[in-house]
């Protein structure tokens, strides 16, 4: 038996996740700057028609990668912040900030999240995005921990924010030192007795 034609929407699906594929790749790479379109629908295999249709540009491209990144960083992450059943606050937080920085390690991640994300997009639009993985998440933390009686109530979302700005900063500082290792042992010496403060 023959098997079936794909259709149109799977064609769609499989030419889009190919343009995402090719773009993470070439972003990570050479960063957003350094590639142009016909380099990506050339390593993607597809017409520039194709990008245009899925994309409203470069730039579309572009969040649409972050995007995908975003949302794997933020799966480890949270697979990591609560791989130990009811830890506490200060647990849950350090091990998202390791896993942070373990992820961060990556250039891909670097480059597109941390570097070219806000400078491409936008802060809003670069934190809207954010919005719906890592930063969600970590609203969600602080919302629990509030409602437990085991966090200081304050406002949730400044709050993340602050949190998520002190990462990310902890993350590139890391990532260009010369010594990565002692410097991942300061930042978290660092950062842990904010997470303390934060405890009722």
């Amino acid at each position: 038996m023959k098997n079936s034609p794909r259709t149109q929407a799977e064609r769609s699906a499989t030419t889009r996740a190919a343009l995402i594929r090719a773009g993470r790749k070439l972003f990570a790479e050479h960063g957003f700057a350094g590639v142009g379109t016909d380099t990506i629908v050339r390593a993607a295999d597809v017409s520039r028609g194709a990008l245009y249709h899925h994309f409203s540009d470069k730039t579309g491209l572009f969040a649409a990668v972050l995007d995908e990144l975003e949302g794997e960083t933020a799966q480890r992450v949270a697979a990591a912040a609560f791989a130990a059943p009811g830890a506490e606050f200060v647990e849950i937080m350090n091990r998202s900030l390791l896993a942070w920085l373990d992820a961060c390690e990556q250039p891909e991640v670097q480059r597109i999240l941390l570097i070219d994300g806000p400078s491409v997009l936008g802060w809003s639009h670069w934190r809207e995005i954010c919005q719906k993985h890592v930063l969600g998440m970590i609203e969600g933390v602080l919302a629990q921990g509030m409602a437990d009686g085991a966090i200081r109530e304050l406002p949730v979302k400044p709050l993340a924010h602050a949190l998520l700005a002190v990462a990310d900063e902890a993350a590139l500082l890391v990532s260009a030192a010369e010594e990565p290792a002692a410097s991942r042992r300061d930042v978290i010496a660092v950062v842990e007795p904010f997470f303390e403060a934060l405890k009722r």
